[in-house]
């Protein structure tokens, strides 16, 4: 169902009325969190969904107040108009496959504040690596045990378990890299699928050399 508005020459509402929709009739739906699901219902459903970008169009719209009831308005008026802003939406298998990029980034940032919470811990008791340029590579692990057993032991048990959940993360990392059993299962992945992917997270339609994009090591990796 939709509101359909008959709007005067002033800009005043004249009329107001629900409608049913047909097979192929457009419909608009901002760009809220659990639009995915909502998304799915109207394609299956047999219309066409309009992705709308919220912020752009409060500004086309120059309201102040903000409820659904004026948005509905307020996105019936702009897509008569034809100056509706919508963004791209993804088909449904590349907004699945969005989730296995989203979450290695989740993941990442996770092994980066663990990394730097263990050299912050080192570093407050004047504890470096000075043999390894990666304190945490198979060979700075050993200079790492070594220091460890310098720290205070609350300080060194603390430490220690910060070292097994980044184990664990970066198992999960490395379970989520392109080059992974779980990703080769299908042959649908290739370096443009994970490019396109990347790039489609940072905005771009197309291939781009951003650091998702085909030129970084994580599509090329592949």
């Amino acid at each position: 169902m939709s509101t359909k508005l008959s709007i005067g020459h002033d800009g005043s509402k004249r009329t107001e009325a629900r409608v049913e929709h047909g097979r192929g009739s457009p419909v608009a739906v901002e760009t809220v969190g659990n639009w995915y699901w909502i998304v799915s219902e109207i394609e299956q459903a047999g219309m066409v969904s309009k992705l709308v970008h919220a912020l752009r169009a409060k500004m086309m719209l120059a309201t102040v107040n903000k409820t659904d009831r004026l948005d509905a308005r307020g996105m019936n008026r702009l897509q008569r108009s034809g100056t509706l802003p919508t963004v791209w939406i993804p088909s449904a298998e590349l907004r699945d496959q969005r989730e296995l990029f989203r979450t290695r980034m989740v993941f990442t940032q996770q092994r980066t504040r663990l990394k730097n919470r263990v050299h912050a811990t080192l570093a407050k008791y004047a504890l470096r690596i000075e043999e390894s340029s990666d304190a945490f590579s198979k060979k700075g692990r050993q200079e790492l045990r070594v220091l460890l057993a310098k720290l205070p032991p609350h300080a060194r048990y603390a430490t220690e378990r910060v070292l097994e959940q980044l184990d664990s993360v970066m198992s999960q990392v490395a379970a989520l890299h392109p080059g992974s059993r779980y990703l080769q299962r299908s042959r649908r992945y290739s370096t443009l699928h994970i490019s396109l992917a990347f790039c489609f997270l940072c905005g771009n339609r197309t291939p781009c050399s951003c650091e998702w994009g085909e030129g970084s090591s994580w599509a090329t990796a592949f």
